[in-house]
This record gives C-alpha cells, structure tokens and sequence, in this order.
C-alpha cells in the first residue's frame, strides 16, 4: 500500500505543497505567491509524467483548499489546474476568488 503525505514549504513571498510517496519526493508540487496579507495566488501545477493518472493534481489542490481555509487564506486561482477544479466544485467559494 502507498502512504502519501503532502508537505508545505513557504518562504515570506512564496510557497509550495509537494508529495511525498512512501518517503521518496515525487516532484509534484503546487505553487503559489503571496498577494497581500491574507491573499495567495496559486500559480502553478506540476505533475511529473511517472505520476500522472494517480490523482496527485487534485489531491495537491484539495490540500490547498484545506490549507487555506484553516489558515484563513483567500487563494486567486491563477493556475489553469487550479483554476478548472474550482470551477467543478462550487463548495470551495469560500475560498476562492478572481
């Protein structure tokens, strides 16, 4: 069995979620930049060809969601990826925005 866990990395402008699969690092990652106080734009997905068809996009996605809302983040969804899951799931809007 697989044991996925997703980290977060930041600096004071940017940050990144990245898997982590059965203790090896994936290369998956989601990005995003600080807009303001309390206001991140997702910017980025990227999912290495070995990974792809696994769910890790949108796995990387509902962790962001998760993440902002428990750090009371407004996420704009700049990230085609990003941008296409919120659209699909309506139960985000507190979160997202353009």
């Amino acid at each position: 069995m697989s044991r996925i866990e997703i980290l977060r990395e930041q600096s004071a402008t940017r940050g990144r979620y990245l898997i982590r699969l059965n203790d090896q690092l994936t290369e998956a990652e989601l990005t995003w930049a600080t807009l303001t106080d309390g206001v991140i734009a997702a910017d980025h997905t990227d999912v290495p060809d070995a990974y792809r068809g696994r769910g890790f996009g949108m796995l990387l996605v509902e962790f962001l969601v998760a993440d902002a809302r428990a750090r009371g983040l407004h996420v704009v969804p700049l990230c085609p990826f990003v941008r296409s899951q919120y659209q699909r799931h309506p139960q985000w809007a507190d979160v997202f925005g353009d």
